[in-house]
């Protein structure tokens, strides 16, 4: 659960919620994809002072002066062997990748009044459908249940009594697939419902305008489209020495299927997916060990929150921990002998030591999958294996030119690996070639780490901010408010939690909002929604809260800042990133 460190070694943080690989991926296409993302919820890379991706040379205008030919930009040279764009179009727009960002443009685009098709070579809903954050979302509640029937003190501070709690791990498995099943199926019936074609087989286009589909084996089909969407998501990346079995030595892929419960499993990487997985075994009964490339677990987190996370999700539960150390070599078990993984130091490359696990969880960041998309009959050149884009998702050319009718979202372009960003940046893109100019501002797109309790956040942490403040030359504050002031979360007995504001006082802006405590995953999108807004706290902190609820959390959060100038005043426009 955000920005990106991309590096080309083993552990480091990851993420899950992706949109859709055009085609089953394997390990061979993962590693084929060199760079790695290390990720944390969707948190910017500029944020954390990464260059961004190459910008265009030359800016567009608003997309209604682009449309009509008045836009005043450079468009992409292509060359002849391209061909031309054809006069009409069999459809207004094709998406290439049927996962959640596929699928929430092509709703849009029907709203739209837009002829629409979805091409998807592997199944409808992408990864996170099927391989990310809806199984894992299944077996996180398996483990919240567990958690619960498990806490003696807890269950006895109710007045509870419960006899010892089980569990069938096939049924466990079961519910996450079934799950994953009934999910795709809704995707798909919703859009066919709509009138989206879609059509089956890897997408690649041919030049402008033109694009083909098909199955290995069978004949190519070649449709013509106004608009191009690219939304192929992403796969597990595996670095180099980590020998991946798809039994003992295994990705979130494989993990999701719970084929097996080991006794001692290695996670490396301490991200989001880590933090989620380390939720699951151990709830089921597994011992876990952290292998984690920086000096500190979860880096993605605001540091004050992820040492409150650390103490309660980490330190009390059987879980131990290996920092500033990578997995240079990761053996699966066989003829007996266990899982070997060796440890060196991340700064002098010194082996420091040697695990033996039953098993290993390789949850080092993902891969854009962006392989055999014809980029090169466009001359678009990926950058670390992601299509560049400038901020409304068009994509740009090997010269920085802005490509025509190309657009690219998701975890393809790098910007924000989440499901949901994905989604909306498919939206903001539909908007566009409808006529209606739209930059999304990533810094109101929210994340969250659904361990027990759950980790939420949006906008900047509070290092970030005070960066950010200084180089602007304006004040930073801080407003928090705790879990165990709230009349909701002491009846369920879960005061452990904190929110965290960061602002700015001299005009009520939000900066980021951090939360660590029951449904705190719920309870963010208050404060999202007031950053894509441009809410003032003095506007947000009138709203009322119904009593007694979790969402007065927010409501003391906003009512404790301290604003300079109680009258409602402006703060600054939507950032894109």
């Amino acid at each position: 659960m955000q920005s990106s460190l991309s590096l080309s070694f083993a552990p480091a943080s990851s993420r899950l919620a992706a949109p859709s690989p055009r085609s089953s991926p394997s390990p061979s296409s993962a590693s084929a994809a060199a760079p790695i993302n290390l990720r944390f919820c969707g948190l910017r890379r500029e944020a954390l002072g990464f260059t961004p991706l190459r910008q265009p040379a030359s800016r567009r205008s608003p997309v209604l002066g682009r449309r009509s030919g008045g836009g005043g930009f450079k468009a992409s040279a292509l060359s002849s062997d391209n061909g031309s764009a054809p006069k009409s179009f069999d459809y207004d727009l094709v998406i290439i990748g049927a996962g959640v960002g596929g699928h929430g443009a092509a709703l849009h685009a029907v709203e739209k009044g837009l002829k629409t098709a979805i091409i998807e070579g592997d199944v409808v809903g992408g990864t996170c459908v099927n391989r990310g954050c809806v199984p894992s979302k299944a077996l996180l509640a398996v483990s919240g249940r567990m958690r619960e029937l498990q806490s003696e003190h807890h269950l006895k501070a109710l007045g509870l009594q419960v006899a010892a709690a089980g569990y069938d791990r096939q049924g466990v498995a079961d519910h996450a697939n079934n799950l994953a099943s009934k999910i795709r199926s809704n995707l798909t019936n919703s859009m066919k419902a709509l009138g989206v074609d879609i059509l089956t087989g890897v997408g690649t286009i041919l030049g402008p305008q033109k694009v083909k589909y098909g199955k290995v084996g069978f004949s190519d089909n070649v449709i013509t489209a106004k608009d191009i969407i690219i939304a192929t998501g992403s796969v597990p990346f595996v670095p180099k020495g980590i020998e991946v079995d798809g039994k003992t030595v295994i990705t979130s892929d494989h993990a999701l299927k719970l084929e097996f419960v080991p006794d001692w499993i290695a996670i490396v990487g301490s991200g989001y997916i880590g933090l989620e997985f380390s939720d699951v075994y151990t709830a089921l009964g597994s011992e876990v060990t952290f292998v984690e490339a920086l000096d500190q677990l979860m880096p993605g987190f605001d540091p004050e929150i992820g040492k409150l996370a650390q103490r309660v999700l980490i330190n009390p539960r059987k879980i131990d921990y290996h920092t500033g150390v990578f997995a240079s070599k990761i053996t699966p078990a066989k003829d007996g002998k266990p899982v070997m993984i060796e440890l060196i130091d991340a700064k002098t490359k010194e082996l420091k030591d040697t695990l033996e696990v039953d098993a290993a969880l390789i949850a080092t960041g993902r891969a854009p999958f962006t392989k055999g998309l014809g980029l090169e009959n466009i001359n678009v050149e990926t950058q670390r294996g992601f299509v560049p884009v400038d901020e409304r998702m068009q994509v740009i050319d090997a010269k920085g030119n802005l490509v025509p009718h190309v657009y690219c979202i998701g975890d393809a372009n790098g910007k924000m690996m989440l499901a949901h960003a994905a989604s909306a940046q498919g939206i903001s893109v539909v908007e566009q070639v409808t006529g209606k100019d739209h930059v999304l501002n990533h810094l109101s797109i929210p994340a969250a780490c659904f361990t027990h309790p759950e980790i939420s956040m949006v906008g900047l942490t509070e290092p970030q901010a005070r960066e950010k403040g200084q180089k602007e030359g304006f004040e930073v504050s801080v407003a928090k408010t705790s879990f165990k002031a709230n009349t909701k979360a002491l009846a369920e007995n879960e005061g452990e939690g904190l929110a965290k504001m960061i602002y700015r006082p001299d005009n009520g802006e939000i900066l980021g909002v951090h939360i660590f405590g029951l449904h705190a995953a719920d309870l963010i999108h208050e404060a999202s929604n007031a950053i894509a807004l441009g809410t003032s706290i003095n506007d947000i902190k009138f709203a009322v809260h119904a009593h007694p609820t979790l969402s007065e959390v927010l409501d003391e959060l906003f009512k404790s800042a301290k604003v300079n100038h109680p009258v409602a005043s402006s703060v600054s426009e939507p950032v894109a990133v």
